[in-house]
């Protein structure tokens, strides 16, 4: 795999997005490079995993590490567990740094859902059983769209738009939740960007458009900037409707720090969501075999996105 002028920092957080390599052989369709939707000119993709024997629902796995994104992260061992367990896994790509910013990673994902939902009939999952998932940055993105999710504009020229960006269960590893708490109270995003996030400045790299030049410029004012760092942080969204959360950190982790999982569980639990926080002791951000961990995601995807009676 070559990611050129990706620094050593950035494919650290990126390997925990790899292949969730199961015990055995996964039996699956494999359908690359489906289109999800289109921006800029360009085609956003994913590659949808459909088992032999499918029972009937769908997770969203998400590409991400470091907010970096990429086709290239995609394998036929991706997800195998839950391939295995009869999961159709929908292996999403979204816009990546140093390109595009948070904000316009999570649009992708709000538009890959929504797209999924649209056409949950053509790969046999029911449009109600969508759960989502990811590790580290694809963590933090799964948690955004478990807690932001938003019905469809039932005015919208695209059908797809018109679909809810819902999911009914997320599972992730070791994500980022709060960006103005970071590690520990009143530490936001500006103090961890220049100490442990230091190469992930672009990702928050917020930009607006000048009507005057129709140009792209950068943020730089800090209170709007803390504002949409609040914006993209999953715990600002936290509400009694979520879906239940089941998350897997290490406790030793100095990337993301166990805090972040921590306070995000509590916060569910507050709202009155089913949540767990399951602690790898003196683990830090990943570890050896940590793919076998994804089979407590099959456990709880078992149990929250089960068949209607």
């Amino acid at each position: 795999m070559n990611w050129s002028g990706v620094s050593f920092a950035v494919v650290s957080m990126i390997a925990p997005a790899l292949a969730c390599a199961g015990s055995q052989p996964p039996s699956f369709e494999r359908m690359p490079d489906v289109i999800y939707g289109h921006k800029h000119g360009l085609a956003m993709t994913m590659d949808v995993f459909r088992p032999k024997k499918q029972n009937g629902a769908g997770v969203i796995y998400v590409m991400s590490g470091g907010w970096y994104s990429a086709r290239e992260m995609i394998s036929e061992e991706t997800c195998a567990v839950l391939v295995n367990r009869g999961y159709t896994v929908f292996a999403v790509v979204h816009g990546s740094q140093p390109r595009f910013t948070i904000p316009e990673a999570a649009a992708d994902l709000h538009r890959a859902v929504r797209f999924i939902r649209a056409n949950a009939a053509a790969y046999g999952v029911a449009p109600d059983r969508l759960g989502i998932s990811g590790g580290s940055a694809g963590g933090h993105l799964s948690l955004l769209i478990a807690t932001s999710g938003a019905k469809g504009n039932p005015a919208a020229t695209d059908p797809v738009d018109r679909e809810s960006s819902r999911v009914q269960a997320v599972a992730c590893f070791f994500p980022p939740t709060d960006f103005l708490n970071y590690g520990k109270p009143g530490r936001d995003i500006t103090q961890a960007l220049e100490a442990e996030l230091k190469p992930f400045h672009a990702p928050f790299d917020f930009v607006e458009l000048d009507q005057a030049s129709g140009r792209y410029v950068l943020i730089t004012d800090k209170a709007r900037r803390l504002a949409i760092a609040r914006e993209v942080s999953p715990i600002t969204h936290v509400s009694s409707d979520d879906p239940p959360a089941l998350i897997v950190h290490g406790d030793a982790d100095t990337l993301v720090p166990i805090q972040q999982s921590q306070v995000m569980v509590k916060a569910l639990e507050a709202a009155g969501v089913p949540a767990k926080l399951a602690v790898k002791k003196g683990q830090g951000h990943g570890w050896e075999n940590w793919p076998s961990d994804i089979a407590s995601f099959a456990d709880w995807f078992d149990t929250h996105l089960k068949a209607r009676q």
